[in-house]
């Protein structure tokens, strides 16, 4: 683990899936380097809830309706890969692979029909994400699971900061660089469905584990709205960061 207050690592032999769902942390000791450019993502939820068109200027930039409800799909857990590990685009499956920086929402406590006002309390953190989406896939078939979920599209990390770090989840600024342009730059604040309505309604239907993520949608500035349209291939680097949540830097590359 890594405390992003001082850079500093700190060890731990207690799994962090084990501390997201309650167990003590096992101070091990520290070793006094900075987190090396090879830092993984901080572990493989078992469930990603993923939030469509969820900010106010993202609805207007597309042309849509605004939602009544959370528009609501699933996010593979295999798409799941590094803050600095190779994003793969293979052009023969999309053309428009896009960037969506998103603040992911950490549960820590098994709930089922939480009230909004009782929502935060089954938070155990807020991690970085990006849910990279091919855009083509998304209109071809209707529904969202290939579009969302390929190999390496979702970019975690590069750490999770626990609940109490986080002065208020409705003020953190988002941030995209597209080959060094800024793309996206946003804040929580105008998100449509705030962090507790979306813990509620997911729970009404599910019961939300320990280490389960919800993807809290993206604000206005992905490359498929864009004119001319932008998308993401072999050669490119895409940068996303979130305030207090770190900062992901990935190349694009082919499959090898």
């Amino acid at each position: 683990m890594v405390d992003p207050g001082d850079g500093i690592w700190r060890l731990t032999g207690t799994p962090l899936l084990d501390i997201v769902g309650g167990k003590p942390f096992a101070d091990d000791g520290e070793a006094t380097i900075p987190a090396p450019e090879g830092v993984l993502a901080p572990f493989r939820p078992g469930t990603l809830y993923g939030i469509g068109l969820n900010y106010r200027d993202t609805v207007a930039e597309m042309g849509w309706e605004t939602p009544a409800e959370p528009y609501l799909f699933p996010k593979l857990s295999s798409s799941v890969t590094g803050p600095r590990d190779p994003v793969v685009v293979d052009t023969s499956l999309t053309s428009r692979a896009d960037w969506e920086a998103e603040v992911g929402v950490v549960i820590g406590r098994t709930v089922k029909n939480v009230a909004p006002e009782h929502a935060y309390e089954a938070v155990f953190g807020y991690v970085a994400a990006n849910d990279i989406s091919a855009r083509d896939l998304q209109a071809a078939d209707g529904q969202w699971v290939r579009g969302k979920g390929l190999d390496t599209f979702c970019p975690l990390g590069p750490w999770i900061l626990t609940a109490d770090e986080i002065r208020d989840p409705q003020d953190i600024g988002i941030r995209t660089w597209f080959n060094g342009s800024l793309v996206q730059d946003g804040n929580t604040g105008s998100m449509i469905f705030t962090i507790p309505e979306l813990i509620s309604y997911c729970s009404r239907f599910f019961t939300l584990s320990p280490g389960d993520v919800i993807l809290t949608g993206t604000p206005a500035g992905c490359g498929d709205f864009r004119t001319p349209r932008l998308a993401m291939a072999p050669g490119d680097v895409i940068e996303i960061e979130i305030d207090g949540l770190g900062r992901q830097r990935n190349s694009v590359v082919a499959p090898s």
